[in-house]
C-alpha cells in the first residue's frame, strides 16, 4: 500500500483528470506534445546559443549560468524523485491517459517544470527582455505535464517553488545580475 505521502489528494485528481481531458483534442495534444519536447532542453539550448551568438562574451557568461543552473537542477530533480517515489497520474488512475511517453518512472517534482522556472528566472536575471517569451513558454510546459498525464498538480507547484528558489541562488552574489531587473 502506498503512503499517504505518495498518495494524490482526491481533489487533486480531479483535476488531473480535468485537465487530461484537454489531450484528447488533436489540436491540444499536440500542441502540449510539442511544448513539452522543447522543454526537455531542445529550446533551452537554442537560447543559450542565441546569447552566445548575439551578445557574445557576455551571452556565454549568462549560458554558461543556465548550464551550472541546469546542472543542479538535474541532481536534485532526480535526487527527490528517488526519495519520494510517487507513481505518476496515469499509473494511478486508470481514467488518466499518458498522452506521451514519460522520461522516467517517478511523478515529484516536475523536472521539465523545475528547469523551465530556473532557466527562466536566470534568463531573465541576465535579459530582461527576453520576459514575453520566456513567461509563457515557461507556463505552457508546467501546464504540458499535467495535460499529458504526466504530473500532479503539486508536482508541477512544488517544482516551480524548487526552481524559483534555485534561481534565486543562482544569481544571488553574481556580480551584474539581479532577479529584481
Amino acid at each position: 500500500m502506498p503512503s499517504r505521502r505518495e498518495m494524490p489528494l482526491p481533489r487533486e485528481s480531479r483535476v488531473c483528470l480535468f485537465a487530461n481531458r484537454f489531450g484528447r483534442r488533436h489540436d491540444l495534444r499536440r500542441f502540449f506534445a510539442l511544448v513539452s519536447r522543447l522543454g526537455d532542453g531542445v529550446f533551452w539550448y537554442v537560447l543559450m546559443a542565441a546569447m552566445i551568438v548575439f551578445d557574445g562574451w557576455q551571452g556565454l557568461a549568462a549560458a554558461a549560468h543556465l548550464a551550472a543552473t541546469g546542472a543542479v537542477a538535474l541532481v536534485l530533480y532526480k535526487g527527490l524523485k528517488r526519495w519520494t517515489r510517487r507513481p505518476r497520474p496515469f499509473a494511478s488512475d486508470v481514467r488518466i491517459q499518458a498522452w506521451i511517453a514519460p522520461l522516467d518512472e517517478f511523478s515529484f517534482p516536475s523536472g521539465h517544470t523545475l528547469h523551465a522556472v530556473a532557466f527562466t528566472l536566470v534568463a531573465l536575471a541576465h535579459y530582461p527582455a527576453l520576459a514575453p517569451l520566456l513567461l509563457p513558454f515557461t507556463a505552457c510546459v508546467a501546464a504540458s505535464r499535467v495535460v499529458l498525464g504526466l504530473h500532479y498538480p503539486s508536482d508541477v507547484l512544488a517544482a516551480t517553488v524548487i526552481g524559483s528558489g534555485l534561481a534565486g541562488m543562482a544569481v544571488w552574489g553574481v556580480p551584474g545580475v539581479s532577479l529584481l531587473g
